[in-house]
C-alpha cells in the first residue's frame, strides 16, 4: 500500500576540509552561489547517495535494485522490463505494454517508485514522476573555496614501446628521481554546514493516480538512507562529511470528528512548506559566539558553533515532528500534531 501522508523534512550535514560537490565546469571545484558565496550541493547528488546507501544496504536486488546505476546502459532494464511482461521491446510498444513494463519497473527499482526516472530513452516503459524530491542544499554561511597544491612521489607515465614490466622498470631506472614525482591539485572547504530540505507527495506515490506505489517500507528505507548515506560516502576528496539533523513533518491532519477528512487532509497537506521548512520558524540556527571565541574563530569551524532550536510552538495544527535517533536507528515522534 503507497504512503498516506504528506512529508517535508530538513536535512542538516556539513562538511569539514573537504568537497561536498565539485563543479565539472570549475574544475570540480566546491560548487557556490556566486551572489552570497554560500556553498550549494545538488539535489543530483543527496539522490545518488541515497540510490548508494539502499544499493548497499539491500545487495541491489528487487524489490530494492537501483535502476540508475554507475557505468551502465538505462535502456537494458528498461528493455528487461518488456521481456518480463510478455511484451515486445519496440518504441512502438502499444499503451498496455507500456503500463506494465513501467509496473514492472516500480516493482524492482527503488529509485524509480521514489524519485521517479525518465524511461523512453529506447524501448518505451514511459515517464513518470516520483513522489521524493530534494531541492540543492545549501549552506548557512559562506564557505571558502580553497585550491591547494600536493605531490604525489609517483607518476603514471604510459611509456611508448613499454609492452612489460620490466620495460617500465627499465624506464624508471633511466629517470631523474624528481622526473618521477607529479604535482597535482586538491579542492576543498575548510567548514560549512548545509541545509537541504526534502518534499514526499502522496498523491504521486498513489497508484490511482498513476503513481509509483511508493510505500510505507520504502518511506523508512529513505530515512535509514538519509541518516547514514554519508557515513558510506568516505573518500579523501569529501573530507569529514556528517549528517547533523534530520527533521521529519508529517501531515496527519486536524479534523478528529470526520475520518475520511482527516485522511484528505493527511494526503493534501495541513500547512504550506515554507511554514515548516523556512529556518527561524520551527526550527532555527544561530551561531553559537561563546563556542566560537573559546576556540579563537570568528567564523564557524564546525558544529559545536552553531546551535539548533526547535520552536514546537510554532509547528501548525495537524503536523507531527519527528527526528532522527541514533539510539535506535529510527525517527521518534517529538510533536503529536492534531
Amino acid at each position: 500500500m503507497s504512503i498516506q501522508n504528506r512529508y517535508e523534512f530538513l536535512y542538516l550535514f556539513d562538511c569539514e576540509s573537504g568537497n561536498p560537490n565539485g563543479d565539472p565546469d570549475a574544475g570540480n571545484a566546491p560548487r557556490i552561489d556566486p551572489e552570497d558565496m554560500r556553498g550549494l550541493v545538488s539535489d543530483v547528488a543527496l539522490k545518488r547517495r541515497v540510490r548508494n546507501y539502499v544499493q548497499a544496504a539491500r545487495g541491489n536486488i528487487a524489490p530494492n535494485a537501483i535502476f540508475i546505476e554507475h557505468a551502465t546502459n538505462l535502456n537494458r532494464p528498461i528493455v528487461k522490463a518488456h521481456e518480463e511482461t510478455g511484451g515486445v521491446p519496440e518504441k512502438g510498444a502499444s499503451k498496455d505494454k507500456v503500463r506494465q513494463a513501467r509496473e514492472w519497473m516500480f516493482r524492482t527499482f527503488y529509485d524509480v517508485r521514489a524519485f521517479g526516472a525518465v524511461m523512453s530513452t529506447g524501448p518505451n516503459a514511459g515517464q513518470v514522476r516520483g513522489p521524493v524530491q530534494f531541492s540543492f542544499a545549501k549552506s548557512l554561511d559562506p564557505v571558502l573555496p580553497l585550491d591547494i597544491s600536493i605531490t604525489r612521489m609517483a607518476v603514471a607515465e604510459d611509456v611508448k614501446g613499454a609492452k612489460t614490466s620490466e620495460d617500465y622498470l627499465k624506464w624508471e631506472n633511466e629517470q631523474p628521481e624528481d622526473k618521477l614525482r607529479t604535482m597535482g591539485r586538491k579542492n576543498l572547504i575548510p567548514y560549512g554546514l548545509y541545509i537541504g530540505k526534502g518534499f514526499i507527495s502522496a498523491n504521486l506515490a498513489d497508484t490511482a493516480n498513476n503513481g509509483t506505489d511508493f510505500s510505507d517500507n520504502d518511506l523508512t528505507l529513505l530515512w535509514e538512507s538519509i541518516a547514514n548515506m554519508y557515513d558510506h560516502d568516505r573518500s579523501s576528496s569529501k573530507g569529514y562529511m556528517s549528517r547533523r539533523g534530520l527533521y521529519v513533518f508529517k501531515h496527519v491532519g486536524t479534523d478528529n470528528g470526520n475520518s475520511e477528512q482527516r485522511a484528505r487532509q493527511a494526503k493534501l497537506g495541513c500547512a504550506p512548506a515554507q511554514a515548516l521548512l523556512d529556518l527561524g520558524k520551527v526550527i532555527d540556527i544561530q551561531k553559537n559566539e561563546d563556542a566560537m571565541k573559546k576556540d579563537n574563530n570568528i567564523t564557524p569551524r564546525k558544529f559545536s558553533h552553531y546551535i539548533v532550536k526547535v520552536n514546537k510552538g510554532n509547528i501548525p495544527s495537524g503536523i507531527e515532528l519527528w527526528t532522527w535517533n541514533d539510539n535506535t536507528g529510527t525517527l521518534v515522534r517529538e510533536h503529536p500534531g492534531a
